[in-house]
């Protein structure tokens, strides 16, 4: 479609204002780092020549430069000749500022000698309303002007005329538009907005005795976008979307700063890949009004078969801050601090034979374990990165309370002329339960030099990567293990 440079003189504006859509053609795909895609219907009836559109129905966080305007049935060509975005909504503040250097009325409530309340009207002259939209405050104290005196307040309740043609009560957007074929049609308004947010839950039921675990999975939809969305289809994508953060004005601020019925044994979210993510989608339109924080159950399993873990990693390295590498050579106590905590691990196959199989968002796992009188006790939580199908969940849920480990160097002899080093560890693991036997993980870091040689230790060791190793100490109850191993570094 060709477009001939006209002034605005010659143009035949046609104004109107879409604010009543239709609840079906809206949708949402909200993504889990604070924006969303908004598709919206838009009924247009356009006349020959330039068509003057105002549309005050987007929310309060959109990004203008984002809006993608097309025909639905593709008939027809739409082209936003220019578009005008205003965010500055009456308010009390910005009516005063279109008052400043004039007179205004107020209406002030006094109380007579008597007790009587009465209602006077006072004029009085702004001199400065006090409203600052650009500053970070965004508001000032006004100056008021009564009888040749000044006051840094309102002498009472503002009394404003009338509003005049340019005054908003929403953001709004106004366009000039232009289209190949007049007449009434539907379109489709799409852009990007912030204010939206999901995160995903999980909630993880033990009985008594033994680690078969229930997983029910929430997905919570936070909407501060200032609109709300009637019976919108919702999608929610999963994944690490690379998004440019704005760095300034009320959206990189916002930035920075239930569906329970069963239908048809459907489940309420569905989910499948797209592109290099995962899309996962409520089966059913939903309502999600603004400033309403909504949860859906998207995943429940029984029957999950789990490991609990023990790991003694009993180096206490954060005790010894920023170490520059010669000093892990140089040092002769480095890394000899113990640390006495075990590890409690927990971890399962994301497989569909695990009566699993559906990729897992990233979110916060709880987990709960039954007492001997059936009641829950909650045993600890962590978070979860996005898991494929098929791997392996494992997250640290807290320390045991009656594992406990010792470790302690026994030997140390280095040569720097020659560049070697040997180093013997003896670590000691209990088990102060009483009829209960432990695995435990006896994690070590073999932290001094890139080149080292296991010389001698108490049972074979496993190797993790280049400089990690790990011994599986078996412990009775009420027993003790006693793991001891040397190494030898050359540089």
């Amino acid at each position: 479609m060709k477009h001939t440079f006209r002034t605005l003189l010659g143009i035949a504006l046609l104004t109107f204002a879409t604010t009543g859509v239709n609840a079906d053609d809206t949708a949402l795909t909200i993504y889990n780092s604070d924006f969303a895609v908004v598709r919206q219907g838009l009924p247009l009836d356009l006349r020959p020549g330039v068509n003057h559109i105002t549309f005050a129905d987007a929310t309060a966080h959109i990004e203008p430069d984002s809006i993608i305007l097309r025909d639905l049935g593709g008939m027809r060509q739409l082209q936003i000749l220019e578009q005008n975005y205003r965010n500055d909504p009456v308010s009390q503040a910005m009516l005063l500022s279109r008052f400043e250097g004039k007179m205004l009325d107020f209406q002030v409530e006094r109380t007579d000698a008597q007790g009587n309340r009465k209602t006077e009207i006072i004029p009085a002259k702004i001199i400065r309303s006090g409203y600052s939209p650009h500053n970070p405050g965004g508001y000032t104290e006004p100056i008021i002007e009564i009888d040749g005196k000044l006051m840094f307040r309102l002498p009472g309740e503002p009394i404003f005329p009338a509003l005049g043609d340019g005054a908003i009560l929403k953001p709004t957007l106004d366009w000039l538009l232009e289209t190949d074929k007049p007449g009434a049609g539907r379109s489709e308004l799409s852009y990007v907005t912030g204010g939206l947010n999901w995160h995903a839950d999980y909630n993880i039921v033990a009985p008594a005795k033994g680690d078969v675990i229930d997983l029910v999975g929430w997905v919570t939809i936070n909407n501060q976008a200032g609109k709300d969305f009637d019976d919108a289809r919702i999608k929610l994508m999963a994944g690490d979307v690379n998004k440019i953060v704005p760095q300034s004005g009320v959206y990189g601020r916002a930035y920075k700063a239930a569906m329970a019925a069963d239908e048809a044994m459907a489940p309420p979210v569905t989910e499948k890949a797209f592109d290099e993510f995962h899309l996962y989608s409520l089966e059913r339109p939903t309502t999600l009004r603004d400033r309403e924080t909504k949860q859906v159950e998207f995943i429940a399993a029984t029957g999950v078969k789990s490991q609990r873990i023990y790991v003694y990693n009993g180096a206490a390295m954060d005790r010894y801050g920023y170490y520059a590498p010669d000093q892990l050579v140089e040092d002769p106590s480095y890394g000899t601090q113990s640390n006495p905590k075990i590890w409690v691990m927990q971890e399962f196959k994301n497989t569909k034979s695990n009566n699993l199989g559906m990729p897992l968002p990233r979110g916060r796992l709880r987990f709960y374990r039954r007492d001997d009188d059936g009641q829950l006790q909650f045993t600890g939580e962590n978070t979860i990165d996005h898991t494929p199908s098929d791997e392996t969940v494992r997250v640290y849920t807290g320390n045991s309370f009656d594992l406990v480990g010792e470790r302690r160097r026994t030997s140390f002899r280095v040569d720097t002329n020659h560049k070697w080093m040997d180093e013997t560890f003896e670590i000691k693991v209990r088990n102060h339960k009483k009829d209960s036997p432990a695995e435990i993980r006896v994690v070590e870091r073999l932290y001094r030099w890139s080149n080292w040689q296991i010389t001698d230790e108490s049972q074979k060791h496993r190797k993790q990567d280049a400089q990690t190793i790990e011994y599986r100490a078996q412990v009775a109850p009420q027993g003790e293990q006693v793991v001891t191993y040397t190494v030898h570094y050359s540089w």
